[in-house]
């Protein structure tokens, strides 16, 4: 069992190290080497896990889709929002998201890879599926439709956002988006619940911090 922890404690190691390097580099000018060089392991060790900077870069981009500290939620759309406000919490914080981001946009890894944006629109579309079954969507919203835009949004936002000289807060431009959103597509009674405060993501890492204590 030890020996097993250790193994996936290495594999993390060189997925955060190539993270790290293609988030800074991009994938084409980022080598082995510098992987190599950031984790502070032996080719050796990398080489029992990853066979290739591609297998990284898969590895890498695996990573990506995830709703980790979102808990389930009165409405299914609070989740939904919940999901887009917390990555844009975490990406400046996790190089593995941003990594992924970066590779998704790259030209050349999306030809070699694809991008993880197919998922993200899939959770976001069952959400939104079972928050129309709930009756929280106005009548004509489709929710793969919807799904599909928001990311597109999204990734936009950040793309644009990043590019500043003077980059403003990622997590209350995704906040402002919704704002603009929302209320062409959700049930009234609905929307005025909804937290969609660029303070959300701190408030529910509080949340969890005390759930995790208790």
């Amino acid at each position: 069992m030890a020996r097993q922890q250790r193994a996936i404690r290495t594999r993390r190691i060189f997925l955060e190290a190539a993270a790290e390097v293609f988030d800074e580099h991009g994938y084409d000018a980022a080598t082995i080497a510098a992987i190599l060089e950031r984790a502070g392991l032996t080719r050796g060790a990398l080489y029992f896990h990853f066979t290739s900077k591609e297998e990284l870069a898969r590895g890498v981009l695996e990573e990506a889709v995830t709703s980790d500290g979102v808990s389930p939620q009165t409405f299914k759309l609070q989740e939904w929002v919940d999901i887009a406000l917390m990555l844009a919490y975490r990406l400046p914080r996790e190089p593995m998201l941003s990594a992924s981001i970066r590779l998704s946009v790259d030209p050349r890894a999306r030809t070699l890879f694809g991008t993880r944006w197919p998922d993200w629109i899939s959770l976001g579309a069952t959400l939104l599926a079972e928050a129309k079954e709930r009756g929280e969507l106005l009548p004509h919203v489709d929710p793969a439709a919807t799904s599909r835009l928001l990311v597109g949004a999204w990734t936009g936002v950040q793309l644009v956002t990043e590019s500043m000289a003077e980059p403003p807060d990622l997590v209350s431009e995704i906040s402002a988006l919704f704002e603009l959103i929302l209320p062409t597509a959700v049930v009234p009674g609905v929307l005025a619940r909804l937290d969609t405060s660029p303070h959300r993501p701190e408030r529910i890492m509080e949340e969890n911090r005390v759930a995790a204590a208790s």
